[in-house]
């Protein structure tokens, strides 16, 4: 008889899908499991964060306990192709302990053959003529890339669709670089006045939730009209009911419109677009004063403009944080479709160096030169800072860079926190949102054989961020000190340029 266990059925099922790496918390039955994946082919990288799994469970799109190890393999068919078919999402499968070194003979398991790719579905004709007649009569229309357009991969049937329409864009923050923040069709830099006078939105992938005001006014005109396209029919008319719902897959859809909309153009000499260019120009100058400034402590803006300065074009960028994940969106851009990865919908922190870990596997097995750049609020880095050494581990040439203003949303500088001490018990007198002045995170990436990099001066950062670009073996960490109050000295002019730049 030809036996099996519970954990090389789960490895060989993952395997028979196609699946590649497994990310694990290594412990007792998780062992068995990891080893039979490699065993099996597939690479595993052990991680520390042992809340990952249970945070995600509430978020799964699909969950089950196999009844049986024969059903194993089927579980994680449905499993997989769960997660892929229609809108893409997590799925979770729930092992019971004693199955994964049960046995069972092979031969009374039923093998599932990896599941077809998901199919795709064009939108209703009828709603395809309603858009282009909404598209045709529109005095200030607008395109909104979101990550849906991203995750189908329609870079190619958006530049299309923009290029031959002439109509402005604007990204979401995860549908940035589908087409390159510095295309000249790209409003970024005047995001609340083309969100608010926009008379016909485009939206590709994107959803009216808060990261897009809902579509509610104040930020968008009341009498707006959507023309949505997404492949969930739930999702079509939340908040804002949809002048023209296109339900199906981008890449096809987009097909259909361009097939309907070629002689049509908008004029680039409209009102519109000058509205829009003068109102880029505008803020530009601001945020270029800001980003010049020479004091020291650095502002957010000096030091954002120069890590933009020296990072390349290809890099992968993965953001978290507030301030910092905010104004960072506004001022590094993105080139290149799926190069961006922030704390997404549910603004989750702590997610950070997992996404950049995923993306630096992925590099180093396809042997690739792009870079993954990890930028960090410094609270954002203490949700799950320890994998750092998993970076160190694996010799993944991570890049993360700490934004350190010594707290959450803003700090204290080492003087005063000294003169509160002073005054008495800091459970009660320290704010809140403040945390130890000038911590050496630095000294965390060095524990571990990486190399650490403390930062004060535009100087020190180049200089620092060039040696970490250079070196391809080990991952670096730069402690980028910054003006505590930074964000407090510039609150007004930060808060129009996070509006005005796309950083809500």
């Amino acid at each position: 008889m030809d036996e099996v266990t519970g954990a090389q059925l789960i490895a060989e099922a993952l395997k028979s899908q196609n699946v590649e790496y497994m990310f694990g918390i290594v412990g007792v039955p998780i062992i068995e499991v990891a080893m039979a994946a490699q065993a099996a082919g597939i690479k595993y990288v052990g991680m520390r964060n042992e809340q990952a799994v249970e945070a995600c469970r509430l978020y799964s799109k699909f969950s089950a306990r196999p009844s049986s190890l024969e059903m194993i393999p089927a579980v994680v068919e449905k499993a997989v192709r769960s997660s892929i078919y229609g809108r893409p999402g997590a799925t979770y499968i729930d092992i019971a302990g004693d199955m994964v070194n049960a046995k069972i003979d092979r031969a009374s398991v039923r093998f599932v053959s990896c599941c077809p790719a998901p199919p795709v579905s064009q939108a209703d004709s009828r709603e395809i003529t309603q858009a282009v007649r909404l598209l045709r009569a529109a005095q200030r229309p607008l395109i909104i890339i979101g990550k849906g357009a991203a995750y189908a991969r329609a870079e190619k049937e958006v530049r299309e669709l923009v290029e031959v329409t002439g109509i402005p864009f604007l990204p979401t923050p995860m549908g940035k670089g589908v087409l390159s923040d510095d295309h000249p069709n790209c409003v970024a830099a005047a995001r609340s006045r083309a969100l608010l006078q926009a008379d016909v939105i485009v939206l590709l992938g994107a959803r009216l939730n808060w990261i897009l005001h809902f579509g509610f006014p104040p930020r968008f005109s009341p009498h707006v009209k959507i023309i949505q396209v997404d492949l969930c029919a739930e999702e079509l008319s939340n908040n804002v009911r949809a002048a023209s719902a296109l339900l199906g897959d981008i890449v096809a859809v987009v097909r259909q419109l361009l097939e309907t909309v070629r002689s049509w153009r908008f004029p680039s000499d409209s009102q519109w677009w000058l509205t829009l260019k003068e109102k880029m120009t505008a803020n530009a100058q601001i945020s270029k004063s800001l980003a010049l400034q020479s004091t020291l402590p650095m502002n957010y803006y000096t030091a954002f403009h120069h890590i933009s300065e020296l990072l390349p074009k290809d890099c992968i960028i993965v953001s978290e944080g507030a301030n910092t994940m905010d104004i960072g969106r506004t001022m590094l851009l993105n080139y290149l479709p799926r190069h961006r990865l922030d704390a997404g919908t549910f603004g989750t922190m702590g997610v950070g160096p997992g996404f950049a870990i995923a993306a630096a596997v992925l590099e180093q097995t396809q042997k690739s030169a792009q870079r993954v750049v990890c930028i960090e609020g410094d609270s954002a880095f203490g949700f799950s800072g320890m994998e750092v050494e998993t970076m160190c581990r694996y010799k993944l040439p991570i890049i993360i860079i700490v934004i350190n203003n010594n707290g959450i949303y803003s700090g204290v500088d080492p003087k005063t926190w000294k003169e509160m001490e002073k005054m008495g018990d800091m459970t009660t007198i320290a704010p809140p949102v403040t945390l130890l002045p000038e911590a050496q995170y630095e000294q965390v990436m060095s524990a571990f054989g990486g190399r650490g990099y403390l930062v004060r001066t535009v100087e020190e950062l180049r200089s620092a961020l060039q040696e970490s670009l250079d070196n391809t073996q080990m991952p670096s960490l730069l402690n980028v000190l910054i003006d505590p109050a930074s964000d407090l000295f510039n609150y007004l002019q930060a808060s129009r340029i996070s509006i005005y730049f796309g950083a809500i």
